[in-house]
């Protein structure tokens, strides 16, 4: 079992800046991938970015130049800067893994709330 706690959520206004933070703990013997993935009111969760275990990333397209992700594999901690943010941004915010016990598995956040007002 992985758990992922999430940190850094919040309102902000439009060009401003937040820093989300998401630990994993718990029994596996290696963490494949982590990122985030949000879901706005009435849509889709979508990808946002994800990095893996060697530290390539991935992003979102709307988020490219303003998002940037970051690991820290030692404590199993990823750090998701968010900079120009627009109201179009605003949704909830979900930590996700895969990670490995003999097999892969997935896991998420509980989510946090990030809120861009204009």
């Amino acid at each position: 079992q992985v758990q992922l706690v999430e940190s850094g959520g919040g309102l902000v206004q439009a060009g401003g800046s937040l820093r989300l933070s998401c630990a994993a703990s718990g029994s596996f013997l290696s963490i494949r991938r982590m990122g985030w993935y949000r879901q706005a009111p009435g849509k889709q969760r979508e990808l946002v970015a994800t990095i893996t275990s060697g530290g390539s990333t991935n992003y979102a397209d709307s988020v490219k130049g303003r998002f940037t992700l970051s690991s820290d594999n030692s404590k199993n901690t990823v750090y998701l800067q968010m900079n120009s943010l627009k109201p179009e941004d605003t949704a909830v915010y979900y930590c996700y893994t895969r990670f490995a016990i003999f097999r892969e598995y997935d896991a998420w956040g509980q989510g946090t709330q990030v809120t861009v007002s204009s």
